[in-house]
């Protein structure tokens, strides 16, 4: 006969085993695949902003949207920059047509009045000289003074000079003005089309665009609100930004290195996106600022980071969590 106790015992025993061997299977089951590890997904985002303040005039795209290089993202209002912008040009406008004069000397009516003066003084010189002959002679027959051929002598001496001056100021009108004047007023010119450059480039600077295709993350002002200078109104998050941050131990560090694959698997995907390792930390870090294992918390761990290609980044969204093997 089977005493009752024994039965007791001999079910507890079994019991025992099964619940000792379904523990084993667990931990076996649970234990971390060495290869893998927890991470998370991070972006790198890009600030777009303006350098001069000024009110929001418009809003060119929204939250969500995908923006391609040289997408006009937003526009402020630009009064005061239009108008130095115009008088930029204006300015260098008068300073060219300054320069063009003086490059090109007396216009032809004053050359003309010049030459006209000329004529005269040449007939001037002709008479004098003619009559400062006739003075010799007569000097030399003894009918006049010593005074008289200095009159004569002086006359014709006068007519010569005027003759020459005025030669000399037609000469002079058909040149224009003196060379280091010209070189001022090219100078002038320099500044002024350096002036314009940067007026321009004040009233570009109202209307950004984007500098890389990438997501349109945030937009942090509506339009018809005053924007500081300096303070970011679009939010983008380019493909090439997105990378994956994880926090390996330092027993497993040197296995891994720079340029190597891994592959990173996402929730609800249905494959895993391959990336490659762009960065190891040359420092430990004993509490990672984001870490999803809890077997980690002591160790002493190294961060590492892994880039895609946009392609693939694009389908990766920042703050997921991911796990990562390495090797392909």
């Amino acid at each position: 006969m089977i005493s009752v106790s024994g039965i007791f015992h001999r079910s507890t025993a079994g019991v025992l085993v099964v619940v000792l061997a379904g523990l084993f299977i667990f931990t076996a089951c649970s234990r971390p695949d060495p290869d893998r590890t927890q991470g998370y997904i991070e972006g790198e985002f890009v600030y777009v902003s303006s350098p001069f303040g000024g009110t929001l005039k418009t809003l060119h795209v929204r939250q969500g949207q995908q923006a391609r290089a040289g997408d006009i993202l937003f526009t402020l209002e630009s009064v005061s920059e239009k108008a130095a912008r115009d008088e930029a040009q204006w300015r260098l406008k008068q300073a060219r047509e300054n320069l063009k004069d003086a490059q090109k000397g007396k216009r032809s009516s004053e050359i003309e009045a010049f030459e006209a003066q000329l004529k005269q003084a040449e007939a001037a010189l002709s008479l004098s000289e003619k009559e400062l002959g006739r003075q010799e002679g007569l000097f030399l027959s003894g009918l006049i003074a010593a005074q008289d051929i200095d009159r004569a002598r002086s006359a014709y001496d006068q007519d010569r000079q005027r003759v020459a001056q005025l030669k000399a100021d037609i000469k002079t009108a058909h040149l224009g003005l003196r060379s280091d004047q010209i070189a001022a007023a090219k100078a002038n010119v320099q500044a002024l089309e350096a002036a314009l450059a940067g007026a321009e480039w004040d009233l570009l600077q109202k209307r950004q665009a984007a500098p890389q295709s990438g997501l349109v993350f945030d937009t942090l002002f509506r339009e018809g609100e005053f924007v500081p200078a300096g303070r970011p109104v679009v939010t983008l998050l380019p493909a090439g930004n997105i990378k994956v941050r994880a926090f390996v131990p330092q027993t497993r560090l040197s296995a891994i290195h720079t340029g190597d694959k891994v592959r990173v698997f996402v929730d609800g995907s249905q494959g895993p996106s391959i990336g490659t390792i762009s960065f190891i930390s040359p420092r430990a870090e004993y509490t990672p600022p984001v870490i999803y294992s809890k077997e980690g918390r002591s160790k002493l761990v190294f961060m590492i980071e892994a880039v895609f290609a946009p392609e693939t980044a694009v389908n990766l969204h920042p703050g997921q969590p991911v796990d990562i093997q390495f090797g392909e």
